[in-house]
């Protein structure tokens, strides 16, 4: 999982973090929840009622939110969701795919038979959230897989890497988790089969068709949208 905590949808935020960086973290949330959803509208005073602060700290989290991509800031319009072109897909998908080969490629070299049982668990999550049509609970299950996955690589420098593009990779995949779903859990499925089996190539091999797969996917969901391929 993301190591940032999960922020609530609606209500008040509670405030021991620094106020500022709590706003930020609310906001950053709720987009790639899908409560605020590409090209929407922000609109200060509802985003302030909502979280239960004031407007100020909210127009300066919109302000970082600009600078980190998150959203438009449009002259004598306000504040806009960004909308992620295929370009953006595309590289950060690709990179993401590296990072992840590297680590099924580490996990098949060091899992334990209770690593491996550990993996079969978050398999039957995934599962049990498509089965129920749950686009959000499928992509905090397919977070967590493959964040377990970064873990048994024993791999330190993917562990920190990993978590810099997982929040925009959660982003990318809410959009067609359920339409993607089937085919992406049997891919892990097989995935784990190679990590129990200590297959290093095959794991990686897998992992590589599978990060590809998911980005493919995407890019022709997004061009679809915007008529625009990469």
């Amino acid at each position: 999982m993301p190591d940032t905590p999960t922020v609530a949808a609606r209500g008040p935020i509670s405030r021991p973090a620094p106020l500022r960086q709590a706003v930020y973290d609310a906001l950053t949330e709720l987009i790639i929840n899908g409560s605020l959803k590409p090209g929407q509208h922000l609109v200060e005073a509802e985003l302030a009622e909502q979280l239960g602060v004031s407007r100020q700290p909210i127009r300066e989290a919109l302000q970082r939110l600009h600078t980190a991509g998150w959203v438009d800031l449009r002259p004598s319009q306000g504040a806009f969701v960004h909308s992620p072109t295929t370009e953006e897909c595309a590289q950060l998908l690709s990179v993401r795919g590296l990072l992840e080969t590297h680590s099924a490629r580490g996990a098949a070299l060091h899992a334990t038979p209770h690593d491996v049982a550990r993996l079969w668990e978050l398999q039957q999550t995934g599962l049990t959230a498509l089965a129920a049509c749950d686009a959000r609970a499928i992509v905090e299950a397919n977070a967590a897989l493959h964040t377990h996955i970064t873990r048994l690589s024993r791999n330190a420098v993917l562990a920190e890497l990993i978590p810099q593009v997982d929040r925009r990779v959660r982003w990318y995949y809410m959009p067609i988790a359920k339409p993607r779903g089937q085919d992406a859990w049997s891919e892990h499925a097989r995935i784990i089969e190679a990590i129990a089996d200590g297959d290093p190539e095959r794991a990686e091999e897998l992992m590589r068709r599978h990060t590809r797969n998911t980005t493919d996917f995407y890019c022709r969901q997004i061009a679809a949208v915007t008529g625009r391929s990469v």
